[in-house]
């Protein structure tokens, strides 16, 4: 695999877009919420296959991760609920 699935600082930054706390997060994606506090905080190896769930999880919420240019490691918003995209 090259390079992370997903940074900690892309967790958070997916988190804060979403309006989610660690808790919801955790829910959401089937995980303990210590799971994904040491990810963000980067104490301890997590399990690959744990970060790709957590990928996916914001991914099917809305969030885009960047991977490639000048904003690589960035994070899109989901789309505002309501608006259409011009």
């Amino acid at each position: 695999m090259p390079g992370p699935v997903l940074t900690p600082a892309q967790s958070r930054m997916a988190r804060a877009a979403l309006q989610w706390s660690v808790e919801e997060a955790a829910e959401a994606a089937g995980l303990s919420y210590r799971t994904i506090l040491r990810f963000e905080k980067e104490q301890r190896d997590i399990q690959v296959e744990l970060i790709v769930n957590l990928r996916r999880t914001y991914e099917a919420a809305g969030v885009r991760l960047i991977e490639k240019g000048a904003d690589a490691g960035g994070v899109v918003p989901p789309a505002l609920r309501g608006l259409r995209p011009n």
